[in-house]
């Protein structure tokens, strides 16, 4: 159209009402264009807004041969198209992302019952006698026999091996309680 070119012409020039009337003349129609293909009219709005302020900005390098019509709504395609694909690479990545938090949620429970149960043991260990104690830790997590614990706590084997047998029903007794109380 000859108009569009005048226009386009004086825009270029630096004309601000050429692109006033420019965006009065197609934004309802760009507005229309956006909205059938997003059913959104607030992203329809913010596209076409988008769009003009590009065009705005394009002003001194703009080297439209064709339909200032099709220019605009293929800018407003394009633009939809680009807005559209960051949101479901977005959408994409918040979904793997709570795959992985879920996955990391579903690894972490065990730990967590593992540290209850770790927890709870070392509560129930503290109520034993300092010997009972003493005997049951050097010969579990120590690793520690009977006889090599007896030689180093200076008592008979005898008693060491009392006291590792009182501890040990008396943590049983004491978790049970706890566990099924």
């Amino acid at each position: 159209m000859l108009e569009d070119r005048i226009l386009l012409l004086r825009f270029k020039a630096g004309s601000e009402e050429a692109l006033e009337t420019i965006y009065r003349k197609y934004k309802n129609r760009l507005l229309g264009l956006a909205c059938s293909m997003t059913h959104d009219g607030e992203l329809a709005e913010d596209i076409v807004h988008d769009v003009f302020v590009s065009f705005a900005q394009s002003a001194h390098r703009m080297g439209l041969n064709g339909s200032l019509k099709g220019f605009l709504a293929t800018c407003v395609v394009n633009r939809l198209r680009n807005v559209m694909k960051r949101r479901q690479r977005e959408q994409a990545l918040a979904a793997q992302q709570l795959r992985q938090a879920d996955a990391t949620a579903r690894n972490r429970e065990p730990w967590i019952r593992q540290n209850e149960a770790f927890d709870l043991l070392n509560e129930t260990m503290m109520k034993l006698s300092d010997e009972q104690r003493e005997v049951v830790l050097l010969h579990l997590k120590g690793e520690m026999t009977f006889r090599a614990i007896s030689g180093e706590l200076g008592v008979s084997i005898n008693t060491v091996q009392s006291r590792y047998r009182y501890g040990l029903n008396k943590l049983r007794s004491l978790l049970n309680k706890e566990m099924n109380p």
